[in-house]
């Protein structure tokens, strides 16, 4: 005989319950294997290369004109080296921006500046990469006085 409800209970059939718990054990899997799958991109450090200039070595240096004379450097990023620009003023020369195929984490990098007919001009060179993830670094600056 079956029984009689209860008054304000309602009775579900025998094994209701656990249907209901498996559904919902089920629907919580399911959102947790859904969750697994999303992806996000290595945000990487947040900052951009470091450019440092070897030669020259002080943070201005006085040269006869004549010769070219070369200001030489090292840009680095772990993220990886996207481009390496170069601002050159006061020596009404320009070089374009450098860009490593493929990007690596270290750009070797050399500018010849003519120093000829320069003779009494002070040469600006400013030089900065950004990164595979677009973050710029900090210029390294040079001046070379030509006398």
């Amino acid at each position: 005989m079956p029984k009689k409800a209860e008054p304000g209970r309602i009775l579900a059939p025998r094994g209701g319950r656990r249907a209901r718990l498996a559904a919902v054990l089920v629907v919580l899997a399911a959102a947790c294997q859904e969750r697994d799958r999303l992806t996000f991109p290595d945000p990487g450090d947040g900052i951009g290369p470091v450019t440092v200039i070897d030669q020259p070595d002080a943070s201005d240096t006085t040269v006869d004109a004549g010769a070219n004379f070369f200001v030489d450097g090292r840009t680095v990023d772990l993220d990886g080296v996207d481009t390496v620009y170069f601002l050159v003023t006061g020596g009404n020369q320009s070089f374009p921006p450098f860009r490593p195929s493929p990007p690596t984490d270290t750009v070797r990098w050399g500018l010849p500046l003519s120093t000829l007919g320069r003779s009494g001009s002070t040469i600006t060179v400013q030089v900065y990469g950004v990164d595979l993830l677009g973050n710029q670094g900090a210029p390294s600056t040079r001046q070379v006085i030509v006398r």
